[in-house]
């Protein structure tokens, strides 16, 4: 039985259809890291902003007992004594403090927040393009494999330029040139 001899661009279609798929495999791997990055840092963005409501509502009470302390104060009838006084100008010193440390405080998670939105934000441009180049490289994969299959070069033609497209939409998942 003599053997049937195989054409030369059968081998340059298994090449580029492993150098696809190699890439079609590191794309998904790092979409899929860039995803779950972004959906952590999503998460915690969301924990920092129910803490910055949290600051804001221990700081209101606050606020709203030092207007009542304001209040009892100015309504002291003049026979009161200074130690009386005394003790309410301490009261809305202390509960003064505290609202002003819990404004301080939401500045800074106000802050972490944003930071945690910027990255959840940069994950997703990140991630973006290897989604896309997936798409693209198994579209390309999927022709080439007809082309074997049938054994038409003209068919593996077409994928190249689908794969060298997806394979651009790889290199932009690294370096973000779009």
């Amino acid at each position: 039985m003599a053997e049937e001899k195989k054409d030369p661009w059968l081998n340059y279609l298994a090449l580029t259809t492993v150098i696809l798929a190699v890439c079609a495999t590191l794309s998904t791997f790092k979409g899929g890291g860039f995803s779950t990055r972004s959906v952590i840092a999503q998460a915690q963005a969301s924990d920092q902003w129910a803490y910055y409501q949290a600051k804001g509502i221990k700081g209101n009470l606050y606020d709203i007992e030092r207007e009542r302390l304001q209040f009892e104060l100015d309504s002291l009838p003049a026979s009161a004594s200074p130690a009386q006084r005394e003790h309410y100008q301490a009261q809305l010193k202390k509960v003064g403090d505290k609202a002003a440390r819990y404004a301080t405080e939401r500045k800074d998670i106000e802050k972490e927040a944003r930071r945690l939105e910027a990255e959840r934000d940069a994950a997703q441009r990140q991630g973006k393009p290897f989604g896309v180049a997936v798409i693209f490289l198994q579209v390309a994969i999927l022709i080439s494999s007809i082309a074997g299959l049938f054994k038409r070069k003209l068919i593996w033609l077409a994928a190249l330029p689908v794969g060298l497209l997806g394979l651009v939409y790889f290199a932009d998942g690294f370096f973000l040139f779009f």
